[in-house]
């Protein structure tokens, strides 16, 4: 007994010095936590507390709420459905060919970043940013100096040249501006143009009606395209936020018209788990390429997964195709405004 006494006293020592060692190792770790330039902008929240905490819900705001996050990104935005501020950065610098079709920046080239205030003070950023190969790494370096989280790496068009990827970019934090600086120094380190003036209304070369009866929603004219939108009808956590409904979790569809009623079709559709295989299949089964299945949030409830797809020909056709992987999707034509 005196035995098992003292080897469980040298135990317990051990361990303790263990303890001692340990701490000493992570002091000089724990002294610098909160230093440095991501900590001083304290950007995002992460994830960590999200199951724990209360749903948090955004509140209505007005683009001139946003002044300050327009001057620090560089350019003005606009207010979708009264909650979320949103501005584009068209990467009209680059000239991007796939499948032997020049890619405006309108159908598959626009960098969109969107803002959101919550009801606990915070602001809630996303985006969906367009880089090129060289400028990749460059740019990831900047927003992790600055705290802006990398959620998803993904292409969202095949065999196209120069190279081109897209990087969804996620920040929560206190200070709307510092998350706009922070996206900025991202930004200032790609060709991104500076803002152009709004050009005029342009005329869209494709029978939009009969596209809209094809897929059951009213389309728009937006930068020389007809766009389809779709919104889950769920409502969508990500964390303890609660997402405005259609941020982050929209299937869009762009028709770039070519002439005799042609299109060049990018799109975007947002699944379930128990949706994707059916979506994929229909998707195939009316030609359309698939090029990516991948995620846009890390902490999503629901858990959402999007595949990006392409396709050729007649737009009307094209329009048909889609029908059945829309209708195999929990989701309600997207309103304007």
């Amino acid at each position: 007994m005196t035995g098992d006494r003292q080897q469980d006293t040298s135990t317990r020592a051990a361990t303790s010095r263990r303890r001692v060692l340990t701490a000493a190792a992570l002091a000089p770790v724990l002294a610098g936590a909160g230093t440095g330039p991501a900590a001083a902008r304290a950007l995002p929240t992460g994830p960590a507390g999200a199951r724990v905490r209360r749903p948090v819900k955004p509140v209505p705001t007005r683009a001139s709420d946003w002044a300050a996050v327009a001057k620090a990104l560089g350019r003005g935005g606009n207010m979708l459905r009264g909650t979320t501020y949103h501005t584009g950065f068209p990467r009209g610098d680059l000239h991007v060919v796939s499948d032997g079709v020049t890619v405006t920046p309108g159908l598959a080239l626009g960098t969109h970043v969107a803002f959101v205030r919550y009801a606990d003070g915070t602001t809630m950023a996303m985006g969906d940013v367009v880089v090129t190969e060289h400028e990749l790494q460059h740019v990831i370096d900047a927003w992790q100096a600055h705290g802006i989280m990398q959620t998803a790496l993904h292409k969202h068009l095949l065999s196209q040249r120069p190279d081109i990827w897209w990087t969804h970019v996620h920040a929560h934090g206190r200070d709307a501006v510092a998350l706009a600086r922070g996206l900025r120094a991202g930004f200032d380190r790609t060709g991104t143009p500076p803002p152009a003036p709004p050009r005029p209304a342009v005329h869209v070369d494709l029978d939009t009606a009969r596209i809209d009866a094809a897929l059951g929603v009213k389309g728009s004219t937006e930068d020389g395209l007809y766009k389809c939108i779709f919104v889950r009808r769920e409502t969508i956590h990500d964390g303890y936020l609660v997402l405005p409904p259609g941020l982050g979790s929209t299937s869009a569809f762009n028709f770039q018209p070519l002439g005799g009623g042609r299109a060049a079709l990018s799109g975007d559709c947002a699944m379930l788990a128990g949706e994707v295989q059916e979506v994929l299949s229909a998707l195939r089964r009316g030609g359309i390429k698939l090029v990516e299945l991948h995620n846009h949030h890390l902490t999503d409830d629901p858990r959402l997964f999007f595949t990006h797809f392409w396709a050729v020909g007649d737009a009307v056709e094209l329009a048909r195709a889609l029908r059945p992987a829309v209708a195999a999707t929990n989701v309600v034509p997207a309103t304007t405004g």
